[in-house]
């Protein structure tokens, strides 16, 4: 059984959320609290396998709650939150302070949420379940300031310009990338990424990384050109391709179904780079559930890319890298805190 406690200061919510997570056999809710405070006592009594948690409530803030409980007693967390664009930010402090994943809740219509989000309500929660969260931390080698100061030669131009990475990642790859991509200098290859997340959510999470990293981190748009000291990630709700356009890597940002149960999906993005980019392309998978990124990774692989796995013991789920792993994609797993040096070597 995954035992699971309810943090939200509604009592329609916690009666809602409740009546949906037990309609799964192999959960059981042990307990709901109105705030945090609450909750600590409760959690005296029974530690829970998952937290289900409320982001804005009375006398303590959910992401102040998921540091303690992040400092004390690391404990899969599924943050449930009203999708605005203020809320986006605030759910991504919450995921970069550990939380494991998400889901939206309504402003309005919870009877319609028991039957539109209730598999995902619980299928997050069984996810959550699987995890092993653990506390990052990050540091650029080098304070950023300088970083950034850091002169782009000619030269350097020059030798990566035609050279690319491409990141896949999924649960717990926001703290992940985090890791990678604050560790790197300014001169890096051109870095395309894409993280299963929701519309809305991609241009937050890019922007906070931006603020963060030595090199630039944007949200993708059509016909941005792939450079050097430039991360891309793909939007929320659409995919990324990569095309070429003579000596110029450039994405394109298109609609279309699902693949994999993902839009964006790893495998549209690995499977352009295996055949626009080849062997000057590096393919890395991280952290998430599910098998999407594997087959396109094995592509990448197959085309003379060179391709890394996480490895196990750093991933919050192994599922991706595993699936990889099985089709003879990787070339070499690697730590989460080494992925970064992988890069640059690439680079090099």
């Amino acid at each position: 059984m995954i035992k699971v406690l309810i943090v939200d200061d509604s009592a329609v919510v916690r009666q809602v959320l409740s009546a949906v997570l037990s309609k799964d056999p192999q959960i059981k809710v042990i307990a709901t609290a109105s705030d945090p405070i609450i909750a600590k006592d409760k959690m005296a009594l029974e530690w829970p396998d998952v937290i289900v948690l409320d982001i804005e409530m009375p006398r303590m803030d959910g992401i102040t709650f998921l540091k303690i409980i992040m400092a004390e007693r690391p404990t899969p967390v599924v943050i449930c939150s009203t999708l605005t664009e203020k809320g986006a930010e605030t759910t991504l402090q919450a995921m970069a302070a550990g939380a494991v994943c998400y889901v939206t809740k309504p402003k309005l219509g919870l009877k319609d949420f028991l039957s539109d989000a209730a598999s995902e309500l619980i299928n997050n929660v069984r996810v959550a379940a699987q995890s092993r969260p653990r506390r990052f931390v990050t540091a650029v080698a080098r304070p950023l300031e300088q970083l950034r100061s850091l002169p782009v030669s000619a030269a350097a131009m020059a030798h990566t310009t035609e050279r690319i990475v491409a990141i896949g990642t999924s649960t717990g790859g926001t703290q992940a990338l985090e890791v990678v991509l604050t560790a790197l200098p300014r001169v890096t290859p051109g870095i395309v990424i894409v993280q299963h997340m929701p519309e809305k959510f991609t241009a937050s999470f890019a922007n906070r990384l931006n603020e963060l990293c030595a090199v630039e981190v944007r949200e993708a748009k059509e016909g941005d050109r792939v450079i050097p000291g430039c991360a891309l990630i793909a939007p929320g709700g659409l995919h990324m391709r990569l095309t070429r356009s003579g000596a110029y890597y450039h994405v394109n940002v298109l609609d279309g179904p699902p693949v994999n149960r993902h839009k964006p999906s790893v495998d549209v993005l690995f499977k352009s780079v295996a055949q626009i980019a080849g062997r000057n392309a590096l393919g890395i998978i991280m952290t998430g559930m599910g098998d999407d990124g594997a087959r396109g990774l094995r592509d990448m692989h197959d085309a003379g890319a060179y391709t890394l796995a996480q490895d196990e013991a750093s991933c919050v789920v192994f599922g991706m890298p595993k699936e990889a792993i099985k089709l003879d994609a990787v070339d070499a797993e690697q730590p989460l805190e080494r992925i970064a040096g992988e890069i640059m070597r690439f680079a090099k």
